[in-house]
């Protein structure tokens, strides 16, 4: 009885993965609007009525792909919890958003186009969520401030330029691997990306490690 229950527990964890790979790359190429869940079941190889077994409505498939891409980026973002060097802390923080892009250029993409389209399904997520992580990491960038361990910078455009600059790699990957010569970036130009916006964003900010 207990090895059924394993078995279908299994089953059950490897369907939805493959119902939200799909979902991912199928809202990423087609949006909200134009992807479908049949679209979305035969790239999983699925039958739809499985789908929806897991996903009762498109929008509740959507939004758990926006919500997993953005836990993952939450979760990059503990580095400023677990470290209270600036230096360390912030150079955590790129390098893990640098892999996120590299490792889900999809759910980047999906998010992305979400607020291009100011948010018509998650609204309400930027306005509880993202606004009360937001606060809760500015108030830390306003610490190392007034500790001067780093430069006077406004937090909240900080974070806007690692954004901006990180999950770059993962929207625009189309551009980059274009300029790269039609192919993607190697391990060790990725490696040399990410160091490059780690040295830029720290040297700019002025960031001083709390220890010598």
């Amino acid at each position: 009885m207990a090895q059924k229950t394993r078995q279908k527990s299994a089953a059950r964890a490897e369907n939805e993965r493959l119902i939200l790979e799909a979902a991912e790359t199928v809202f990423a190429e087609y949006g909200y609007k134009g992807a479908t869940t049949a679209m979305i079941a035969g790239r999983a190889g699925l039958p739809k009525a499985n789908l929806h077994y897991y996903f009762p409505t498109k929008e509740a498939l959507y939004r758990r792909v926006v919500e997993d891409i953005f836990n993952v980026w939450l979760a990059a973002a503990d580095t400023f919890d677990d470290c209270d060097d600036p230096v360390e802390a912030l150079t955590r923080y790129i390098s893990i958003k640098m892999d996120i892009s590299r490792q889900h250029p999809m759910g980047s993409k999906v998010w992305a186009n979400e607020i291009l389209h100011r948010a018509p399904v998650i609204q309400d997520y930027l306005e509880t969520t993202l606004r009360e992580w937001t606060a809760s990491r500015v108030a830390i960038i306003r610490r190392w401030i007034d500790q001067g361990r780093i430069q006077p910078v406004n937090p909240d455009y900080l974070l806007y330029m690692i954004w901006a600059t990180t999950q770059h790699y993962a929207d625009f990957n189309h551009q980059i691997d274009t300029l790269n010569g039609g192919k993607p970036l190697s391990d060790a130009q990725f490696e040399e990306a990410k160091q490059t916006v780690i040295s830029t964003i720290l040297t700019g900010i002025g960031a001083r490690r709390t220890h010598p």
